[in-house]
């Protein structure tokens, strides 16, 4: 049983399951616009919230989010399901891809048998699509790889189960319905709006360029407050969770500004592609302060990289982004204003 699929590679695993589900259902979509729509892009410090036993910092919404926002902005119908038991989670995947459903699956990514040893830790947030089954091996579109992967039956289940922080729960989702013809322009520019609202003027000092700025300040007092090894400690969570885990800060920016670009395009609208070029430059800068945070795990550092520096640079990609957000949500004021007074509507047809 194999559904004929096409996998592409992407940069980050819910964009790209996001883009390349809907894609086969008639949508078509580059992880770029899938990421933009889908109000991906996103900061929050977290210190409440232990992964590993430290403090959570997170470059993009939470899992899900980009796939619940992305199918509900172009009318797609995305059903999510999650269980309790894992006999009935697998008997229900089987049962979509015998009915010619592509499934996409939230995982933890260690127990995926795939995944070299050297990339394996206990991260629950990973999407991947599964497209057919051949005995006991499921065939796997997992995006951030070149080509589709197999997984036997018993890792897959462990996966989809996999326990701990975020646990998946045995989360899977198909599209039931979709649009005849999506509102392209409506998508992205509710896309950006809630981007620039949310960076910019969330109440919650977590979150946003607010967050980024607390991040700064706690940054600055660790070495004081938590000693050398629990600074280094800190220092690398914070550095893994914008470079290696879910595309990171910086890795974020660059594909935001992609997006930027291709949403030039679909609005007619040539001044997104100067906050493109803008988006690419804080990308840069958030590259610049993880490689100062690395060199000081690593006892590299020099006199540019102490923790009151890495601070001035947060401070700066905040500042950058403020500035940023602000002035693109103004850019599409416009845009949202005729968009909702045309108020276009569209039809459905079934998924298959």
């Amino acid at each position: 049983m194999e559904i004929a699929f096409q996998h592409r590679q992407s940069a980050h695993c819910e964009s790209g399951v996001a883009a390349n589900l809907l894609s086969h259902h008639g949508v078509g979509l580059s992880e770029a616009l899938a990421f933009g729509i889908g109000a991906g892009l996103f900061f929050a410090y977290l210190p409440f919230i232990r992964l590993n036993q430290l403090p959570l910092t997170t470059y993009r919404i939470a899992t899900g989010g980009i796939l619940r926002r992305v199918t509900r902005r172009l009318g797609v119908g995305l059903r999510m399901v999650c269980y309790r038991r894992p006999a009935r989670a697998m008997a229900d995947l089987d049962a979509r891809l015998a009915q010619g459903l592509p499934v996409g699956c939230q995982t933890g990514g260690y127990w995926l048998p795939y995944f070299p040893p050297a990339y394996r830790f206990h991260f629950n947030m990973h999407n991947l699509v599964v497209y057919g089954r051949d005995g006991d091996d499921y065939l796997v579109s997992d995006p951030i790889f070149e080509t589709p992967v197999r997984c036997a039956r018993a890792d897959l289940e462990r996966a989809r189960f996999s326990r701990g922080a975020l646990a998946p729960r045995g989360r899977m989702y198909f599209v039931e319905r979709t649009p005849s013809a999506p509102d392209l322009r409506k998508a992205v520019v509710d896309g950006i709006r809630e981007v620039c609202r949310i960076m910019t003027r969330t109440p919650v000092c977590l979150i946003g360029v607010r967050g980024i700025r607390l991040l700064a300040s706690r940054l600055e007092g660790w070495p004081a407050r938590l000693g050398a090894e629990r600074t280094r400690l800190h220092l690398g969570q914070l550095i893994r969770m914008q470079e290696e885990i879910g595309t990171g800060g910086g890795g974020f920016r660059f594909m935001y500004a992609a997006f930027l670009q291709e949403a030039a395009g679909v609005l007619e609208k040539p001044a997104l592609l100067g906050f493109a070029e803008r988006m690419t430059a804080v990308g840069d800068q958030w590259r610049l302060f993880a490689a100062a945070g690395a060199r000081n795990c690593k006892g590299r550092a020099t006199a540019a990289d102490d923790f009151p520096a890495m601070a001035a640079r947060l401070r700066h990609c905040a500042d950058l982004e403020e500035g940023l957000f602000r002035e693109l949500e103004a850019a599409v004021a416009a845009d949202s204003r005729a968009l909702r007074a045309r108020g276009q509507g569209a039809g459905t047809r079934p998924a298959g």
